[in-house]
């Protein structure tokens, strides 16, 4: 569910009283340990936590004129998520998130790099604050041109695997069956 709203402000303001509050909360621990060069903003519908142009001039790969989204917080219809771009293609991160999440008693909800939660008591606050803080722009930079360039690599590999042109057998051909009754008649 993307909002139309221009301001994080007006966004707030559109969620119910309980969204908002829980919204809110996880927006303050994320503002609290969101390290210098990462802008808070609108982005693609929701709260989103980006690495600007000015520092970053290519943008996000999918959308150069967007900013590297690294983190985004919204509302959904069913659920709440933590849109968290910086696990996408790093296992390591992802692993220690599920078990810091886990180890605080919480339950996972997770898939390829959006964590769900349905309120406020479902999110170890503390874990997402050390999460953020773990990140700082040039270390997230680096992570994320490495996996934007092995999904080049990959890419590549699969064209070339295309462009190989199969090997086949050649097949014998069969003499045509209206052949085959010419030569009987003769």
């Amino acid at each position: 569910m993307q909002s139309s709203a221009k301001t994080v402000q007006d966004y707030l303001k559109e969620l119910p009283a309980e969204r908002r509050q829980a919204i809110n909360a996880v927006r303050g621990v994320i503002l609290a340990n969101l390290p210098k060069g990462y802008e808070e903003r609108m982005s693609y519908g929701m709260i989103g936590y980006v690495v600007p142009h000015t520092i970053y001039p290519k943008g996000y790969q999918c959308n150069p004129k967007a900013p590297l989204p690294f983190v985004n917080l919204g509302s959904q219809k069913n659920h709440m998520a933590l849109h968290l771009m910086c696990c996408y293609g790093d296992p390591k991160l992802k692993a220690w998130l599920e078990k810091a999440w886990k180890d605080a008693g919480k339950k996972f909800d997770m898939g390829g790099g959006c964590v769900r939660f349905k309120k406020l008591e479902d999110v170890p606050l503390e874990v997402i604050g050390q999460f953020v803080a773990s990140l700082p722009v040039d270390a997230y930079i680096r992570r994320i041109e490495k996996v934007f360039a092995e999904i080049a690599e990959a890419r590549a590999a699969k064209k070339t695997a295309k462009a190989k042109p199969s090997k086949m057998k050649p097949t014998k051909k069969k003499a045509s069956s209206s052949h085959r009754r010419l030569s009987s008649r003769e």
